[in-house]
């Protein structure tokens, strides 16, 4: 049997619970503040993410990879000598890195033409 807690807030010498109507109103207005503070917050945080993406600033981790090794094991990858397990050991990176490199490369492949 799940025991139930007695929740009460006191403020300015009143005791107010959430089973009496006047509780209820005083829980849901501290609630609706709490909502609009995150909400300010998540605009906010928007707000500056725009900002630095106007500014070119980067996004993100930066890739494991330089471009120039990007393109290497690209290279590698297309000559199929090698395997996702080999250039992943070559490259010092996990294989699901090596996936992602591979997948860049295809996408950026496609949106240039080549």
């Amino acid at each position: 049997m799940a025991r139930r807690r007695l929740l009460t807030l006191e403020a300015l010498a009143r005791h107010y619970e959430p089973s009496d109507p006047m509780g209820k109103l005083f829980f849901n207005i501290l609630a609706t503040f709490a909502e609009f503070e995150a909400d300010l917050i998540r605009m906010r945080t928007r707000e500056g993410m725009a900002v630095a993406r106007a500014k070119g600033k980067l996004r993100g981790k930066k890739p494991k990879l330089s471009e120039r090794q990007q393109k290497e094991l690209r290279r590698m990858y297309d000559t199929g000598d090698y395997s996702i397990s080999d250039l992943a050991e070559l490259f010092s990176i996990s294989r699901p890195t090596v996936y992602r490199t591979l997948g860049r490369k295809s996408a950026l492949n496609l949106i240039e033409g080549t």
